[in-house]
């Protein structure tokens, strides 16, 4: 599990251009944030996704309520969650619902983060692109997600490390 931030800054990337043509990118620099929570299993390649509007210990606890309850985790089902040493997943007063168990990453290893590579994945329909306001991202954002859930091998090939362990 990780969140992404994504706004209306742009991402800028490197593009192909024909030779003595100068690629021409729209920026508007703007300020305003929507955030990409992403659950992904790494053997199968399923996620579940959600876009919220900011990240805290408020949000976390209902991204964390409505995955367990899609997942259907509870104490007859336990899902072991690897999250990174954000202030909000270590905070003492996060309330875990019941059924998942939390494991903590090394600070500062990001690398070690299956869903910290989704967002490669996430970001393909926003680069180079001008976006004139966060409703007009959020419709692509929830496009690309949607998207996203299906492409399963997609997903497993990005997130499932071959050091990753496998369990069903």
């Amino acid at each position: 599990m990780d969140e992404h931030r994504v706004g209306l800054k742009p991402i800028l990337r490197h593009v192909w251009a024909r030779h003595g043509n100068r690629p021409c990118v729209r920026v508007r620099h703007r300020y305003q944030w929507l955030y990409v929570f992403a659950f992904v299993h790494p053997a199968s390649g399923r996620t579940f996704w959600l876009l919220l509007p900011t990240v805290s210990l408020v949000t976390f606890t209902i991204a964390l309520q409505l995955f367990t309850q899609t997942v259907g985790a509870g104490p007859d089902k336990h899902i072991l969650l690897v999250l990174d040493c954000a202030g909000w997943h270590v905070s003492p007063t996060l309330v875990c619902p019941p059924g998942l168990q939390f494991h903590f990453l090394p600070a500062y290893s990001p690398e070690l983060q299956p869903a910290e590579h989704l967002w490669v994945l996430t970001d393909v329909p926003l680069i180079n692109q001008c976006f004139d306001t966060l409703d007009d991202l959020e419709a692509i954002l929830i496009d690309r997600c949607a998207w996203l859930q299906h492409q399963v091998a997609i997903v497993r090939s990005t997130t499932c490390f071959h050091w990753w362990p496998i369990f069903v």
